[in-house]
């Protein structure tokens, strides 16, 4: 496989763009080499600009549910940008995209329509501060909420990736507003509320973490969340980003039955375009701006090209039988994956739900952030590569998760696991 022209770029790109990217794990500075760029993407498939074309399993870290340019999606957006592409001011789809939203999730009775998951995560804490008179926020090793000053700490995806999990430039006051507790401990939760009984304003938390790879909540784990906040009147805000509508028309708070107070939506409801979305019960909402003091606000929120491929999208998943597809495509790769490693002897702990999976390079059961660091990451660095060189795009990090999508084919998923069989057997 040659990366000719995708290495040129690259040089070309690290004289105006930091390290040539405009995300951190995209300089593959974890697993070496060079990152190929795309130049287009159909259905289950990427190709760059050498004219390699992978199967993708990043998905575009995970909003491509139904592959990539869906002929549905494609045909609506070309009418779309044809009326017009931002208005700054209210539109009928903004409507109907919060009925869509509000009618498959229980939770949120009122929703406000930002521009990025890190901008929905960002207000969620607003509103839960400016609700409860509260200033402390608790969040859980490893869990990554988007790019938010208070959230920087012991965040996961590329903090994990480059050892730098808090970042410069996030002042020391906003950092201790952060209590940082262990993902699927909840006695650490219950130690932080017996600390500071009443300046929590809320625990946020990704039901199903996804950015120290993937990894499920233990039972009883995000039940017990929802007692210790209730008990003690602070808010429990579900960063469901990468979880609504990925593991089920409800997100993670319908396959657990749980109901959160404020939901963080984003990827999937933009249907491959920039948007994210936050909201909860009515009277919780109603104190945000302009009905209440807590204020918010975007130029882009509801853009009427973000909500239209987002509309498209979600009325595709309410069809029949959709997540059984997904469900059935997840087992089947995951199951081939799992028996590729096994006959190559190698030790690897997989996880999966629905259509999202990860495996990490570990004997060891990985059940939080500590657990998911003992994965040996220079062994996932040359499977990253033996898999790119097959033609199988996963992401360049190993606390990231896969996505299997839609659009993936029987034939795709064989190709995948033949590829991981020849890679695992060179490892």
């Amino acid at each position: 496989m040659r990366l000719d022209v995708s290495m040129a770029l690259m040089e070309r790109a690290r004289k105006t763009i930091p390290a040539g990217v405009n995300s951190p794990v995209r300089a593959y500075l974890s697993v070496g080499g060079h990152p190929p760029f795309i130049r287009e993407a159909k259905g289950a498939t990427i190709t760059d600009v050498d004219g390699n074309t992978y199967i993708d399993y990043v998905a575009s870290w995970g909003p491509m549910i139904l592959g990539h340019a869906h002929p549905k999606v494609v045909e609506a957006l070309k009418r779309a940008v044809q009326r017009g592409t931002s208005y700054g001011a209210p539109t009928p789809l903004e409507v109907e995209m919060a009925e869509e939203i509000t009618s498959a999730v229980p939770s949120m009775d009122w929703v406000r329509m930002v521009s990025s998951g890190t901008e929905a995560t960002m207000s969620a804490m607003r509103l839960a501060r400016g609700y409860t008179g509260r200033s402390k926020i608790v969040k859980f090793e490893g869990c990554y909420h988007g790019h938010v000053d208070s959230l920087l700490v012991k965040a996961g995806s590329g903090g994990i990736t480059f050892g730098t999990p808090d970042s410069a430039g996030v002042p020391e006051g906003l950092a201790r507003e952060t209590l940082v507790a262990k993902f699927n401990d909840l006695s650490s939760v219950e130690t932080l509320f017996a600390q500071y009984p009443y300046e929590i304003a809320g625990v946020i938390v990704e039901p199903i973490a996804g950015n120290m790879g993937m990894i499920p909540p233990r039972k009883g784990f995000l039940e017990g969340l929802r007692k210790v906040t209730q008990q003690h009147r602070a808010l429990l805000i579900f960063d469901e980003v990468i979880t609504g509508f990925r593991v089920g028309l409800s997100g993670a708070q319908g396959l657990y039955g749980i109901d959160p107070d404020i939901t963080c939506l984003g990827k999937i409801i933009g249907g491959g375009l920039p948007v994210g979305a936050f909201g909860g019960k009515s009277d919780l909402m109603n104190v945000i701006a302009p009905l209440g003091p807590v204020y918010q606000a975007g130029t882009l929120s509801g853009n009427p090209l973000a909500v239209t491929a987002g509309l498209t999208t979600l009325r595709v998943l309410k069809e029949e039988g959709v997540y059984e597809q997904l469900e059935e495509k997840g087992f089947y790769l995951s199951e081939g994956v799992k028996d590729a490693f096994r006959d190559a002897g190698i030790s690897v702990q997989s996880h999966r739900i629905g259509s999202m999976f990860c495996n990490f390079f570990t004997s060891i059961t990985v059940t939080d952030y500590d657990t998911a660091k003992t994965s040996d990451t220079a062994l996932f660095g040359k499977y990253f590569a033996g898999l790119l060189n097959e033609g199988v795009y996963i992401a360049p990090s190993q606390f990231e998760t896969g996505f299997v999508s839609l659009a993936h084919t029987k034939e795709d998923l064989n190709k995948t696991i033949e590829a991981v069989r020849r890679v695992a057997q060179t490892l």
